[in-house]
This record gives C-alpha cells, sequence and structure tokens, in this order.
C-alpha cells in the first residue's frame, strides 16, 4: 500500500514535485504559506491543509521544501506561541524527508528532534532546477539512515532519477552547500569572461562556442550561458537563494576552520547583485554585476 504523503512548501521546486506525487496515484495532502498555491494541487487530486500540523498529521511521509532555515523551523516548531507546526503532529514510525537547503548543524537538530518522537529523519536537499522537478528528474542529496532511504526510495523515484547516501544526518545539506558555491562561482567565472570579451570588442557567442568544444565545458555553462547572452534571468533557481546557499556554506566554513576565498569574494558579488534586484532573478542574474560596470543597459 501506498503511503499518505504530507507535503510543505510549493515553490518553484515543490509544486512539480508534490504534483508528480499526486499524478503517481499517491495520496497528498499539501500546505502552503501563500494559500493560493495549492490550487492547481487540489484541481490535480491532492487535499489542502489548514496548517503544516494537519499536512502532518496523517501522513506516513513527511517532506517539506522551503526557501531558508527560519521558513522550515516555524513549519516545524509553529510561530512563537501557536500549535501548528508540523513536529508535534508527526506518528512515531513515519519518515520524514526535507528537501530544503539549510545549515547541516539544523539538519541535525531535526533529527534529534525527530528521535524523540521515534521519527525517521532524512536530510535531502535536491538539484536539478525546475525543469528537472517537473520532469521527476531532480538529484537527492541524503544525510540518514540507509534503511530508512531503502524504504523512501519509491516516493523519492517519483520524484528524481538518482539518489546518493553521503553520510549521517547533516551530510546532504553539507555536500549540497559545497555544490552550490561551485555552481555560483562557475556563473560568476562565465559572466567575467563574458564581460571582458565584449569588453574588448567581441561578441559574447565566440567565447561560448569555444568552451563547448574545450574543457571549459559544463552542466551550468549548457543551461545558464543563454541566459547571459541574452539578458533573460527567469528563475530556475532564485538569486536570493544563491545567495542564502553562500551565506550557509561560508558560515560551515568558518565551523569547519576552511578558507574560502573565492567563495567569500563571489558571496559579495551576489550580494551587490541580489541588493539592486526589483524582482525575483535567476541567480545568472548575476551578469548584471558586470553590465553596470560597464554602463550597459541591464535587462
Amino acid at each position: 500500500m501506498k503511503p499518505t504523503i504530507g507535503f510543505i512548501g510549493l515553490g518553484l521546486m515543490g509544486r512539480p514535485m508534490s504534483l508528480n506525487l499526486v499524478k503517481a496515484g499517491y495520496t497528498v495532502t499539501v500546505w502552503n504559506r501563500t494559500a493560493s498555491r495549492t490550487d492547481e494541487l487540489v484541481l490535480a487530486g491532492a487535499n489542502s491543509a489548514g496548517s503544516p500540523r494537519e499536512a502532518a498529521e496523517q501522513a506516513d511521509f513527511l517532506i517539506t521544501i522551503v526557501s531558508d532555515p527560519a521558513a522550515l523551523e516555524q513549519v516545524l516548531w509553529g510561530a512563537s506561541g501557536s500549535s501548528d507546526g508540523a513536529l508535534a503532529a508527526l506518528k512515531p514510525g513515519s519518515i520524514y524527508m526535507d528537501c530544503s537547503t539549510i545549515s547541516p548543524d539544523l539538519a541535525r537538530k531535526v533529527a534529534g528532534a525527530c528521535a524523540a518522537k521515534k521519527v525517521r529523519f532524512l536530510d535531502a536537499p535536491v538539484t536539478g532546477g525546475d525543469w528537472g522537478a517537473k520532469k521527476g528528474e531532480l538529484i537527492f542529496m541524503i544525510g540518514g539512515d540507509e534503511q530508512t532511504i531503502k524504504e523512501a526510495e519509491p516516493v523519492i523515484g517519483v520524484m528524481g532519477k538518482k539518489w546518493f547516501h553521503l553520510g549521517p544526518n547533516g551530510a546532504g545539506q553539507t555536500i549540497k552547500l559545497a555544490m552550490n558555491a561551485m555552481l555560483a562561482l562557475q556563473v560568476e567565472a562565465l559572466a567575467e569572461a563574458l564581460a571582458l570579451v565584449t569588453a574588448a570588442g567581441l561578441p559574447g557567442e565566440k567565447l561560448v562556442e569555444v568552451m563547448q568544444s574545450s574543457m571549459a565545458r559544463s552542466g551550468v555553462l549548457d543551461v545558464k550561458a543563454p541566459n547571459l547572452l541574452k539578458g533573460q534571468y527567469t528563475p530556475s533557481f532564485p538569486l536570493r537563494l544563491m545567495l542564502k546557499d553562500l551565506n550557509l556554506g561560508l558560515e560551515l566554513a568558518r565551523q569547519v576552520g576552511v578558507a574560502l576565498p573565492a567563495t567569500a569574494a563571489a558571496r559579495e558579488t551576489y550580494a551587490h547583485v541580489t541588493e539592486g534586484a526589483k524582482e525575483d532573478l535567476d541567480y545568472s542574474a548575476v551578469m548584471k554585476f558586470w553590465d553596470k560596470a560597464q554602463g550597459a543597459k541591464t535587462s
């Protein structure tokens, strides 16, 4: 029998992830802070909860994917003085999987709270963009117990094409923060290189053409180069969230005593562009830093 699923967080990633679960025949109860985002899911056959607690009450398997650590803490423990938190409602023996990107410390705190209730917890941040979420082709980076992952695999397999057991709770978040730092650096490096080439009077397309045939080619180049060349930054992974992840990664680096000078410099560039953004943009909009520096018209 398929487990009943509670799903909290219906943003760019959560909405298609939960929709895929509904289409796969799972009984899914959804909650989102902006209630109107549940409408599409309800039309598809999901149930709508009035609070995070209600989404968790009947769930054999709870999934959360929210914007940042503060949002997750509020979802789990409720706002100050409220009883709407999901954690208190989780059933002993159930599985809770958080797909947000948070700190490893918070993942371990949640794991401890779950263990006290005999709930099995997986920290399982994802990568793959909103297109991967729509296709059910996400990649999950998982920290937690191997047997729990085995039991979760049928659910994970509806949303993702590959998943990795990386270690105990907190390991998934550690790998995700390291990987996002590298992705941020790759896109910033591409933006810098394009700024140099165009300032020298050559089309950026020429640089990308050569890179595509060299060791510089990467998945990030394939996906993000068109954004930078066209100045079109519709978010598949928002700039504000990449900045949040850079901050989390640098805090982790501070805790473990590792210097990340390139990541620290990138954080300042991303922060500058985020501060000036008037709308929600993809993180490839870091290119706007060089548009402004050159006095060019920004998109």
